[in-house]
């Protein structure tokens, strides 16, 4: 199955998964945050700010993701394509890893 294909679901699925995170948000910052803090684990809570920029600079790099992976693809891009997956591909396990890992401390932490 070729690449391009799966543009157009990798990007409505970003925006969806960006804008759950962004209704469950205040519930993180009101609970999960506060025991973070409580139990001076600033790093922890470090690491779910940057876990924020980061969704936030893939939101941008969107429109460039789906430009440089429309039809027909074009072989002056591949390195683009290249990197703008592997950016991508980073923040969504970044954010996947980062939830887990919080969502523990908190268990162990009360």
């Amino acid at each position: 199955v070729p690449g391009a294909a799966y543009v157009n679901a990798i990007i409505v699925l970003y925006l969806a998964t960006a804008i759950l995170g962004g209704i469950i948000y205040p519930s993180y910052r009101l609970s999960v945050r506060i025991v973070l803090q409580q139990l001076e684990m600033y790093a922890a809570n470090g690491i779910f700010e940057l876990k924020e920029h980061f969704v936030a600079v893939g939101l941008g790099i969107l429109p460039a993701y789906w430009y440089f992976w429309r039809q027909p693809l074009s072989g002056d891009y591949q390195r683009t394509r290249t990197i703008l997956t592997l950016i991508l591909g980073f923040i969504i396990w970044w954010s996947f890893i980062v939830g887990h890992i919080l969502n523990n401390i908190q268990g162990f932490g009360v």
